[in-house]
């Protein structure tokens, strides 16, 4: 058995080869684009068909890289496999042609080739070229055929045809029938092509010499080698039934559509016989040779000679059935007759269109260029004609379109730039519908995602930043945080933030604040102090991480919130050589006399340096008050004996804030019967000691101060002897003495001028000259005072005493006392008063000296 195997194989390898020698190479047939080749069938695995490679123009080393394939529908047999190492086109499994094509004519094996990067699509036919690898077989081994004695000389009788699945020179090419005495053989050609063969009477026969003739039939194909097939013959000789079934005509033609039902009527076949009786009771039947599909599909009737459909046809698989109806009497010596009816189909729009997504490059950059290819499609509709002829679109509002590459195959493309910020995802309908009545369609949904690229910057929340952190902030806290965001995804929308480089008061802004790169968030690296820096603005930055990377900028402006921290300070009335601030009240002030101001500043802002004062402690509390909005101190009634003469009172001065700090001042009236030529505690203050042996610019604006002082008073001494000479001249007739007084002693005081410490004139209108007034028992003892007022002010803080007589019958004159403003002693750590409330009227000299004092080389700023 192996040995008769191995020896049909090699018969088998040398017929192939020896029609390859024949053929010569495989042909290459260009055509719109297509190469053809052409190669026969039942060659081995691995058996060379064509050099697809060099064909086609491709750089063999590329193919495995992009791609290169044969695309089959899904289920299809692959007979062919292309090498993506050498590009070569060879056998993957054995081609039987008769399998592939069961009809006859060409068979063609259509491949699509596809390759990738670029996307290209290339179409090639292969011819499966038959070879002489059957045989010709009869249906039955034997036949028998009856014949009547009495048939004539030339009498002829159709034998069964041999059949041969070969096509052309290697199908059934003759007949041959062995020697005898009474037959020959006549071959005779069907309108196809076909060969069949024809017994023709030669000699008389004889049934009482001879019953039975036995012949061998035997067909022969035109292949090389050829091949051939036998059948017995047995010839029975019959007694006399000598008219035999006659058709109407030898061939029928019918068309039939394909979606027929079963049983319907295809054809009614009549034949007649001249004889009587059973002779000429005729029967129909499928001849002997009938294919099996025909018995499949079609069935006839014995007595009516109706054809009657029996299976379910296709048009798409055969779109004709040739079909051998033989009639044959019942009587003896029977001879059958045949006929030919050939059916033909019409096709019917029964397949909807299929649709077959190639290749497809997904997901597409949101920047590709109108064009780019998304997908090759192939549509295919198995009908014929207008109902295989195929149409194909896709759904409205996508920016796809397709484009026809070759017949039935589509590429899908884009026709504008898309926008994964608008579609992230595109759900495309490709619609396949064929030119059939009624048109059949198909609809397959093509998922297209858009892959993202930068091409959005990030995009803070709002365009800018308004923070307010609290004074006095634990360094490290979270001040606030900024956010922005970036429609693009992935790594394009991570975001990272930044401050950019600048300074704050000439100290680098990452001294300042810093920012979480990855939340926005923003630390306080310091602890900020509204008195020292009251605002300040960055410039964060965020970024994504796309390349190239965008970024974006919004401006922070930082607002430092005042918090009570600071305590009142005072300023006025400042004690001397470190003891408690002391002041002399005459007995005679009556209610309402200004004692003094107490004046205090406060760093912070707002409420916070809101400044209130009241009396916290005192001697007697009916005697005195503090007006709680100037801190003047005034007296509420006149001094009685009773009264101590040593009152000590304990001003508070308290803020605003939450909670309110304060500061407190201790005073000690002394009640005197007159006032002396002394300057109070609320007039006068001294630097410290520390500033002033510790600062060398100190002493030196002392020492120009000191000159600057006696020059002045050098120049107004000479300016008072110059008046006081021209009075003499005037006050011939005054009772005092003109050397020692200049005011008249027996003028009284008014009352109003003992409830004010300042003294204020106004010159006449249209005076330039400086005026000087006499003001009459106001000072100490044997002393009255002359205010000299210059032209340009209507106020002056220099004081002038001159000795007068003493006052007549000892009267007690209370006097009034002028206040000149009274330098501060304060700690060179006290902030700079702050602006937002500005001090009552009286207490605005002595701030400015203080302000003088402290902050005159600090750039500080007060509005008095």
């Amino acid at each position: 058995m192996g040995a008769g195997a191995g020896s049909g194989r090699g018969q088998l390898f040398l017929r192939s080869l020896l029609f390859l020698l024949l053929a010569g190479p495989p042909a290459r047939h260009p055509a719109r684009g297509q190469l053809r080749y052409a190669v026969p069938e039942e060659l081995e695995h691995g058996a060379f068909v064509a050099n697809l490679g060099e064909d086609l123009g491709l750089d063999v080393s590329t193919l495995s890289a992009r791609r290169f394939r044969i695309v089959s529908r899904a289920g299809a047999r692959q007979h062919l496999e292309v090498n993506l190492e050498n590009g070569i086109l060879f056998v993957n499994e054995r081609i039987d042609r008769e399998e592939v094509c069961e009809a006859g004519g060409t068979c063609l094996l259509h491949l699509q080739l596809l390759v990738e990067s670029p996307l290209e699509l290339y179409r090639v036919e292969v011819e499966v070229l038959d070879i002489n690898d059957h045989a010709p077989t009869f249906p039955w081994q034997e036949y028998v055929l009856e014949v009547a004695e009495s048939a004539v000389l030339g009498a002829r009788f159709p034998l069964e045809s041999a059949q041969d699945p070969d096509v052309g020179t290697n199908s059934v090419h003759t007949y041959r029938l062995s020697p005898n005495g009474f037959f020959s053989l006549e071959v005779q050609t069907r309108s196809d092509a076909s060969k069949f063969a024809e017994l023709v009477l030669e000699r008389a026969l004889d049934r009482e010499q001879q019953r039975v003739h036995r012949v061998l039939l035997t067909a022969l194909d035109g292949g090389v080698p050829e091949r051939s097939g036998t059948a017995h013959i047995l010839v029975t000789v019959l007694d006399a039934n000598d008219n035999v079934p006659a058709f109407d005509q030898p061939s029928y033609g019918v068309s039939l559509p394909e979606d027929a039902p079963a049983g319907t009527l295809v054809i009614q076949l009549n034949a007649t016989d001249l004889d009587e009786g059973p002779n000429g009771e005729i029967e129909y039947s499928f001849s002997g040779h009938a294919p099996p599909r025909v018995r499949e599909l079609f069935h006839v009737e014995p007595r009516s000679g109706q054809v009657l459909l029996k299976g379910r046809l296709d048009y798409e698989r055969a779109s004709l059935h040739e079909l051998y109806v033989q009639a044959k009497d019942r009587g003896p010596s029977a001879v059958a007759v045949h006929c030919r009816v050939l059916v033909h189909l019409l096709d019917v729009n029964d397949n909807a269109p299929e649709v077959t997504l190639t290749s497809v490059s997904t997901p597409v950059l949101e920047d590709a260029p109108p064009g780019t290819v998304i997908a090759v499609i192939s549509v295919l509709d198995r009908d014929s004609g207008d109902n295989g002829r195929v149409s194909c679109e896709v759904g409205p509002n996508v920016p796809f379109e397709l484009r026809s590459s070759f017949r039935n195959y589509y590429t899908l493309v884009t026709t504008q730039a898309l926008d994964r910020e608008v579609v992230p995802e595109y759900n495309v309908s490709i619609t396949a519908r064929d030119m059939g009545s009624p048109a059949l369609l198909t609809r397959s949904t093509l998922t297209i995602p858009v892959s993202d690229v930068n091409d959005n910057a990030p995009r803070f929340l709002q365009p800018s930043y308004s923070v307010y952190v609290m004074e006095n902030n634990a360094p490290g806290a979270s001040i606030c945080s900024v956010s922005a965001l970036d429609p693009d995804c992935q790594q394009n929308a991570y975001l990272s933030y930044s401050i950019a480089d600048g300074h704050i008061h000439g100290m680098p802004v990452g001294t300042y604040v810093s920012i979480n790169s990855d939340s926005g968030h923003m630390y306080a690296l310091r602890s900020l102090d509204y008195e020292q820096i009251r605002s300040f603005q960055i410039q964060v930055q965020a970024q994504d991480a796309g390349f190239p990377p965008l970024s974006a900028n919004v401006t922070v402006h930082i607002f430092v919130l005042d918090q009570n921290d600071n305590a009142p300070v005072i300023v006025s009335p400042m004690p001397r050589n470190g003891s408690v601030a002391t002041e002399l009240v005459p007995r005679s002030a009556r209610p309402g006399y200004l004692v003094g101001t107490v004046s205090a500043v406060d760093a912070d802002a707002g409420l916070n340096s809101r400044l209130s004062y009241q009396l916290l402690q005192a001697t007697d509390f009916t005697l005195f008050s503090v007006a709680p909005d100037t801190g003047e101190l005034r007296t509420l009634r006149s001094f009685l004996e009773q009264d101590a003469s040593r009152q000590q009172l304990v001003v508070q001065v308290r803020d605003g804030g939450q909670p309110a700090l304060s500061a407190t001042v201790s005073l000690v009236l002394s009640v005197v019967e007159t006032m002396p030529q002394t300057l109070s505690d609320f007039s006068e203050f001294s630097l410290p000691p520390e500033v002033s042996s510790s600062s060398p610019l100190t002493l030196y604006l002392l020492v120009s101060l000191g000159s600057i002082s006696f020059t002045f008073l050098l120049a107004i001494l000479i300016l008072t002897a110059i008046r006081c000479r021209g009075e003499r001249r005037s006050r011939q007739g005054d009772s005092c003495s003109p050397p020692r007084c200049h005011c008249c002693p027996g003028s009284r005081p008014s009352s109003d001028g003992l409830k004010t410490s300042n003294l204020t004139a106004q010159p006449p209108a249209g005076t330039t000259a400086a005026t000087c007034l006499d003001v009459p028992a106001g000072g100490p003892p044997g002393y009255c005072y002359k205010v000299c007022l210059g032209p340009e002010s209507a106020q002056s803080d220099f004081m002038f005493l001159k000795p007068c007589s003493p006052p007549r019958n000892n009267e007690k004159d209370p006097g009034k006392r002028s206040r000149p403003e009274q330098h501060l002693q304060v700690s060179k750590e006290a902030k700079q008063p702050n602006t937002d409330w500005l001090p009552p009227g009286t207490q605005r000299p002595a701030l400015k000296r203080y302000r003088a004092q402290h902050w005159g080389n600090r750039g500080g700023r007060w509005k008095g």
